[in-house]
């Protein structure tokens, strides 16, 4: 090193080593700086992240009572097992260790995997719900030290009555990944929440969820809970308290037996839904968890429609329940109620003929008898001579044809035809056929059940009562609907006729309680075309054709007779005759708000042979399927193709034939 010029080379190499160390130094000293001074709060807080974990709490869904607070859909404990993707190192042998305390089988294992997948790694996935207690101390016992899967108390949905209210409550379900994106709500994608998916569930859903806690846990680098931190405590939703009296409910549904109906009771003062049945329906609490295939399949397949609402979107022909319709708007185009007509059996129009129910005529039939009798050819002869539009008017004025403020989706208007609803429809001009039929309620006339509850109220009190399901505050007053009460005695006392005089269609509806008198009207509804052969050789009776060939059975009243407070409404799908099959259960159901236990007595054997019927149809079903399956494996050259009979619906033009007595 005693060279000079090797002695300065070395320098200069160690000058330049010094000052790129020098240099390397200053930018890591600043770095340092700057995420110590400028950027230290915000690796703070990643830290205090990786430390601390804030853990969603969901709320508990608000109760929905009666209107006595009586329970219709609650929540009961639940207690589940919950696997977090995020904090488990190895999710093979997690769920070896899960298989070892609980029986996973190989569909729910997929599940469980198609969900660590799909959902964000930091939300926990549900392994199993609805644990006995025995499954759920197991877990916690040996479960205990896997990182990532905790045994979890909650709560979940039920419904105490199950399909008697499904219709009208409707069910909760998990939220779709749409309404996540839709919303962005962490609650929509946490395992086991539930939002509503039909009926009051639906429509109140955001009343009834409630604001969700939270939970700080700190943790170790590997998940594990070291301690809890603090609690902010979820707020349930409200309780909704509804104008429903779910005695009542309970009783109608019960009442109802096998038959394919809806029953709808209402306050005609307050305008309180005090009953809405649609029957047959399902269990929501099935459909509050994955609904089976088979069980799905079964309810979309069964001719009785289960998952419709008969009661808002059933839409059906009033029947002869429209004849008081045609009598006010007689009565308002100033005809005279003392005026008789002629009752043959038959009216002409034209070429065609119609008949009226009774084959051989009634003969002088005045206003007064009209109703009571349910004479046919009174209502074509006024209704002719008043015309579809105020007849269209009136119907609109009692409440048909519309949608009510309830918080029921899907509600069907149905259709109050006049000459301007035709020309926009079909482009074509009323014809004076179609009055007839419209007259006595078929033809292109077409309610729904609650609009005829709603149409009997308004008739009982003379004002424009409008439904309401939800008890929130005093009930409103209602205003007149402008009809003369003259004219509402003279429907009033034909309806009290109808059931209590010995020559009305409903004496099937009197009232067994003493000094109380029911009022009301039955109807028949023709659903099928019956041809002129048919006619010829004589009308096939409705016990002898396939059940979805029936005609209808409707039946509306008011109780008391002489001061109406309750209304009612009655459909029984294919029922047959509504004096003989819809007016008892409207007079059994109208008993229960008296005396409960007097309409309680007749349910026994009702429901004894609904029960039989239930074994029939079931015992049929099961032959059913096996014949299926011994067809199925069948030589195709064995088999033999049968088409049953196609029926069409008649036109509304037609003629009505003679129908079967009220």
């Amino acid at each position: 090193m005693d060279d000079p010029v090797r002695r300065m080379e070395f320098s200069r190499r160690a000058l330049l080593l010094g000052a790129g160390m020098a240099t390397t130094g200053a930018v890591l000293a600043g770095r340092m700086a700057w995420l110590a001074v400028f950027e230290g709060e915000r690796y703070q807080l990643k830290a205090q992240e990786n430390r601390v974990q804030d853990r969603l709490i969901p709320p508990r869904r608000g109760w929905i009572v009666d209107r006595g607070g009586k329970p219709i859909a609650l929540n009961r404990p639940d207690y589940r097992l919950e696997l977090r993707p995020a904090e488990v190192e190895n999710l093979d042998a997690a769920l070896i260790a899960i298989r070892g305390v609980i029986d996973l089988d190989v569909g729910e294992e997929l599940r469980i995997r198609d969900d660590c997948a799909s959902q964000p790694s930091f939300m926990p996935v549900v392994v199993r719900q609805n644990l006995t207690w025995p499954e759920f101390t197991a877990c916690n016992v040996r479960l205990a030290t896997l990182p990532g899967v905790t045994p979890v108390q909650s709560f979940s949905r039920f419904y105490p009555e199950g399909e008697r209210f499904a219709h009208l409550i409707g069910y909760v379900g998990a939220p779709t990944p749409e309404q996540y994106r839709e919303d962005r709500n962490p609650l929509l994608i946490y395992p086991g929440f539930r939002i509503g998916k039909d009926g009051i569930e639906r429509h109140e859903d955001k009343r009834l969820r409630g604001v969700a806690g939270s939970s700080r846990v700190e943790v170790t680098a590997r998940g594990e809970l070291v301690r809890e931190l603090g609690t902010e405590a979820d707020r349930p939703g409200d309780t909704l308290r509804l104008t429903i009296n779910r005695d009542l409910q309970n009783y109608a549904a019960r009442r109802l037996g096998d038959n394919s109906a809806s029953v709808i009771v209402m306050d005609c003062i307050t305008g309180d839904v005090l009953c809405m049945v649609s029957m047959p329906a399902y269990d929501p609490n099935i459909f509050s968890r994955r609904v089976p295939a088979k069980l799905w399949n079964a309810l979309q397949t069964d001719d009785h429609t289960p998952l419709l609402n008969k009661s808002a979107m059933g839409l059906y022909p009033p029947g002869s329940t429209f004849k008081m319709v045609s009598t006010l708007a007689a009565l308002e185009a100033g005809i005279d109620p003392g005026e008789t007509v002629g009752c043959s059996g038959a009216y002409r129009l034209g070429n065609n003929v119609w008949h009226c129910h009774a084959r051989r005529g009634h003969g002088g039939v005045n206003m007064h008898r009209a109703l009571p009798l349910s004479c046919d050819i009174y209502f074509y002869t006024m209704g002719r001579r008043v015309g579809i539009d105020a007849i269209a008017a009136m119907a609109r004025r009692l409440g048909l044809g519309q949608e009510y403020p309830l918080p029921l989706p899907g509600q069907a208007s149905g259709i109050v035809p006049d000459k301007a609803w035709k020309q926009r429809r079909y482009k074509q001009a009323w014809r004076e056929g179609e009055t007839l039929n419209a007259a006595i309620g078929q033809g292109y006339i077409i309610t729904n059940p609650l609009q005829l509850a709603v149409m009997t109220a308004r008739l009982a009190s003379g004002r424009e009562v409008m439904p309401r399901l939800i008890a929130d505050g005093k009930a409103p007053e209602f205003p007149s609907l402008g009809i003369p009460e003259s004219h509402l005695a003279i429907v009033r006392q034909g309806m009290i006729d109808v059931v209590n005089a010995g020559f009305g269609t409903a004496r099937a509806a009197r009232s067994p309680i003493a000094d109380l008198m029911f009022a009301g009207k039955t109807g028949t509804a023709q659903v099928r075309r019956i041809s002129a052969a048919e006619r010829k050789r004589g009308v096939i009776r409705n016990e002898a054709l396939p059940w979805k060939q029936r005609d209808h059975a409707l039946f509306v009243a008011f109780a008391p007779a002489d001061a109406p407070r309750y209304a009612c409404s009655v459909i029984l799908e294919h029922g047959i005759a509504g004096g003989k099959y819809a007016a008892p259960i409207a007079r059994d159901v109208l008993s229960f708000l008296f005396e409960p236990e007097r309409a309680l007595a007749v349910l026994p054997p009702i429901e004894a042979e609904a029960a039989r019927a239930r074994a029939a149809r079931e015992a049929s079903e099961a032959a059913a399927s096996i014949a299926t399956e011994t067809r199925q494996m069948m030589p195709s050259w064995l088999k033999l193709d049968i088409q049953p009979p196609q029926f069409e619906i008649e036109d509304p033009d037609a003629p009505q034939p003679p129908r079967e007595p009220e």
